[in-house]
């Protein structure tokens, strides 16, 4: 038994419980019950109410005695006898069953209509009779003082079954072209129809003549789409319930051509089924997702359940605080609201279990089972026992008893919880370690510029309204602590949303930056400390100036700032693409580059041993770029090209025609010039150098003898 409160109101599922496994035995499924306390303590309130795969319609019995219900695979339907708390009798159908109807006080005489235009009428041996209708049926009501069934469905019409003569009468032709629904009033047997277009119109069964029509869609507010009539309910000789396709309840007065209360469910689904409760004053409506209970005057809610699967029907116990629930699942629900009305007086003991039980948390799992899908099984090297009584195939994958899934777990990883516990005693040690230097700063160590860029826009929004914290939010917590979480820019995922992200402007990504390197400065300052007192520093022995590289590399930052401060998002988005694409390209040309030698001078220097040249695509396409930017090393290779021999100009210059040729052709036959970045130049010469200057520092610290071997020696003389 499961406790949900809800606006004060508690709503108690009597079918809540530990789900069993259906192909275990009867004797293991008993074993299981009685292992576990919370199932002790579960009530079966009718035994084995539920259907092998979906339950379409569930209705009670005029004498409130049983409790009949339609459902699937095989169609069929279940008689549960309430006195005795178990089935009565079960049938079969060649069909499934749309909706049904009881026209008996008991189970005796029935009519069911199916999904292909079949009506079935049932008697208590069995079925009686069996019939078919012009046109498919959504719904039928009978009326007592007649005899007559009500049938309608697809079409315009309603047939009229007059069950005394065993014959069809003369249908009623109504204005619309779909009929969803009807409902005969009680008192003066009114017979109402709900259109597709939105009407509902109302027969006189004694006259055989309409009376009058309600115009439905057009009271509804803000509805752009046109809502069909899908559900109807009287509550007495004057008050009605429409309920709409939109997911809109309309209460009226048959007098009155204004709805006296509208109620919306805010989901925009169909409305199901109505009920009225009045002893409370209180309306049930349902849609696929919710059963929603709320006044009848002032559509305040009173309480609500919500599905884990799609609803199809529910039954009310009139005067009582229960009802059953149809969903597309194996269960039948069971509710019990005290509040709607005192339990049914063969479930009195109900009253008495309530007062002591508190709520409880029921997970729809299987405890003693785990479910792996057929990869996991392979990681855990148990694909031998596919077919064996140790699996259990389930969609996917398979169930396993759960002591064999953790022994297969410490087998595959052994050092699993020992990480985990490195990974705690490393985290508790961070939090409780101090630093000599405490550094104010609101700054995580994870996502620094997320979190600028959360702060910034937090800052712009707290002007307008107030809006919770996304830093101090307790669900991304982890996001700005953990480094599984970090944000990599070398991701091609980042490089191919990184236009679509950057929404701040060029100048606030400069304070951004800015704001990010004197943070990390002033992190990393501690660190610097600490290593200057344990370690020598060697490097102002060699004289080296970082200067000319930092300027370099200010320069490059600011030129490139320029450059992206002039491109449009659309240039941004075909770069992120290239660069994507190319990516392995421009590694591999990168190698060759740091292989090849440099400047001008250099690359017309392969082209010459002794009398011969050895021409490449790359050298090529560097004497291209040379001979139409650089003048010097135009002259140079003017002077390579005639100590060569003839055969060897004219393979050099076939091959420079028809790189031309080429860019002509792919361009429009249009010349292109180019010039060399000065700039880019001089930082990879400032570049070059610092690297060398680097490798010579790691010589000179494995040759020079670190100072801390030398002690002295105090001698004294005399």
């Amino acid at each position: 038994m499961f406790v949900n409160e809800v606006n004060d109101v508690k709503i108690y599922n009597l079918s809540a419980g530990k789900s069993v496994p259906d192909w275990l035995t009867d004797r293991r499924k008993r074993s299981q019950l009685m292992k576990k306390v919370d199932s002790r303590r579960q009530i079966e309130l009718i035994q084995d109410f539920d259907m092998p795969g979906v339950c379409t319609s569930i209705r009670m019995s005029p004498d409130q005695q049983y409790i009949l219900a339609t459902g699937t695979y095989k169609p069929r339907v279940k008689c549960f006898e309430v006195s005795n708390l178990s089935i009565k009798f079960e049938r079969c159908f060649d069909s499934e069953v749309t909706t049904f109807e009881v026209i008996g006080d008991d189970y005796s005489k029935m009519v069911f209509l199916q999904c292909d235009r079949y009506v079935e009428i049932h008697a208590a041996h069995g079925r009686h009779y069996r019939l078919r209708i012009p046109r498919f049926g959504r719904d039928l009501k009978y009326h007592r003082p007649s005899c007559d069934m009500f049938i309608v469905g697809v079409g315009r019409d309603i047939y009229r079954l007059n069950l005394e003569r065993g014959q069809f009468l003369q249908p009623f032709e109504t204005d619309a072209s779909c009929l969803n629904a009807c409902e005969i009033n009680p008192e003066h047997h009114l017979l109402v129809v709900g259109t597709k277009e939105g009407t509902v119109e109302a027969w006189d069964p004694r006259a055989k003549q309409r009376c009058s029509t309600l115009d439905v869609a057009m009271k509804l507010p803000g509805v752009k789409e046109f809502p069909s009539v899908t559900a109807l309910k009287f509550r007495n000789g004057l008050q009605m319930a429409v309920g709409t396709g939109s997911g809109h309840v309309l209460i009226y007065d048959i007098r009155a051509r204004q709805p006296l209360l509208v109620k919306n469910h805010l989901n925009r689904l169909p409305i199901k089924r109505l009920a009225f409760n009045p002893a409370q004053n209180a309306v049930y409506s349902l849609d696929e997702a919710t059963l929603k209970l709320w006044d009848e005057q002032t559509g305040k809610q009173i309480a609500y359940v919500e599905s884990t699967t799609s609803f199809n029907d529910f039954c009310t116990i009139p005067d009582t605080g229960m009802f059953f629930l149809a969903q597309e699942d194996v269960k039948m629900l069971t509710y019990y609201v005290p509040a709607m009305g005192p339990a049914p007086r063969w479930c009195s003991f109900l009253d008495n279990l309530t007062e002591d039980i508190e709520s409880e948390v029921v997970e729809n799992v299987y405890d003693d089972y785990q479910f792996v899908t057929a990869k996991e099984l392979a990681e855990l090297g148990l694909e031998h026992l596919i077919g064996t009584n140790l699996l259990r195939g389930y969609m996917h994958g398979y169930f396993m008893d759960v002591r064999l899934y953790n022994k297969a777990k410490a087998v595959v990883e052994p050092f699993a919880f020992d990480r985990f516990r490195k990974d705690k005693i490393r985290q508790q040690i961070e939090s409780d370690r101090k630093s000599r230097l405490q550094i104010e700063s609101k700054l995580p160590k994870v996502n620094k510029e997320l979190a600028l860029k959360i702060m910034d826009e937090q800052s712009n929004q707290e002007k307008q309204s107030k809006l919770p914290n996304l830093l101090e939010d307790t669900r991304f917590k982890a996001m700005f602590e953990n480094t599984d979480f970090a944000v990599s820019k070398d991701a091609e995922e980042y490089r191919l949303l990184a236009p679509v992200l950057n929404r701040l402007d060029k100048s606030k990504a400069k304070e951004l930056k800015k704001r990010v390197e004197v943070a990390r400065v002033a992190e990393l300052h501690a660190e610097e400390s600490q290593q200057r007192e344990d370690s020598d520093n060697d490097e102002d022995l060699f004289g080296f100036d970082k200067t000319d590289g930092d300027k370099s590399s200010e320069s490059g930052d600011e030129a490139s700032s320029d450059d992206d401060d002039r491109r449009e998002y659309v240039k941004e988005m075909k770069q992120a693409y290239k660069q994507v694409k190319k990516q392995r390209e421009d590694e591999e040309e990168q190698e060759e580059d740091e292989q090849e030698p440099d400047g001008p001078d250099d690359y017309a220097a392969p082209l010459t041993n002794g009398n011969s040249i050895k021409p490449s695509t790359n050298v090529n396409s560097r004497i291209t770029m040379t001979a139409l930017d650089d003048t010097q090393g135009n002259s140079l290779l003017q002077q390579r090209i005639k100590q060569a021999s003839l055969q060897d100009r004219v393979r050099v210059m076939s091959n420079l025609e028809a790189q031309v040729t080429n860019v002509g052709r792919s361009l429009g036959n249009r010349q292109m010039t180019f010039e060399v970045n000065k700039q880019k130049k001089s930082q990879y010469m400032a570049k070059k150098r610092e690297a060398e200057l680097k490798k010579h520092h790691a010589e000179r610290r494995s040759i020079v003898r670190p100072i801390k071997s030398l002690r002295l020696k105090r001698v004294n003389f005399k």
